[in-house]
């Protein structure tokens, strides 16, 4: 765990960095339902994988804006042009093979609830990690929400992506023991 000096403890990935520190205070673990914002934090996730996270979040806004603010239908009916004009734009994590799979994720989540699909999945009785080291990559329940979102024909969503979207929308709650936002989060 870290914690600013006079400040509240929070986990320890959390750096003296203002995006960190907004995102675990105000964001990470807390509750999100909606097909289009559970569909802005896969599709963020994805874009993420093998990348640092502050990456994204220092994005977060041009990917907003050049993915039509994550609305499914619309983003459902990107063609071509649209996947060059992101290729192009240098707002964003400019990579072909993410950049397709989000548009046929929004395809796909056009005829799935998707809110209602992953948060089947919800972990509320997941253990309390001490430490960031306790927490785990991926889970069974990980495990099974990549295999239901891959049946389904969703792209880019192994385990370790389907956990990191678990924390980040509230279906587990990995703040550690004594961060001052777990209880806020359960």
């Amino acid at each position: 765990m870290s914690g600013r000096q006079n400040g509240p403890v929070r986990c320890g990935w959390v750096t003296s960095a203002p995006e960190y520190i907004a995102y675990h205070d105000d964001e990470w673990g807390r509750r999100v339902e909606g097909d289009d914002r559970v569909f802005e934090r896969l599709t963020l996730e994805a874009f993420q994988s093998g990348l640092s996270w502050i990456t994204i979040l220092r994005k977060r806004e041009n990917f907003r804006a050049a993915f039509a603010g994550f609305s499914i239908p619309a983003v459902a009916a990107f063609g071509q042009s649209d996947v060059d004009r992101l290729l192009a734009d240098p707002g964003i994590v400019r990579n072909r093979a993410k950049i397709e799979a989000a548009v046929a994720n929004a395809r796909v989540a056009l005829d799935v609830g998707l809110s209602d699909l992953v948060w089947r999945h919800a972990d509320p009785g997941s253990p309390v990690p001490a430490t960031d080291a306790d927490v785990p990559a991926q889970t069974p329940g990980s495990k099974a929400l990549a295999k239901e979102l891959r049946r389904h024909g969703f792209r880019f969503v192994g385990p370790t992506t389907a956990y990191a979207l678990m924390q980040a929308i509230g279906l587990v709650n990995d703040h550690v023991a004594g961060c001052w936002v777990r209880d806020a989060v359960s």
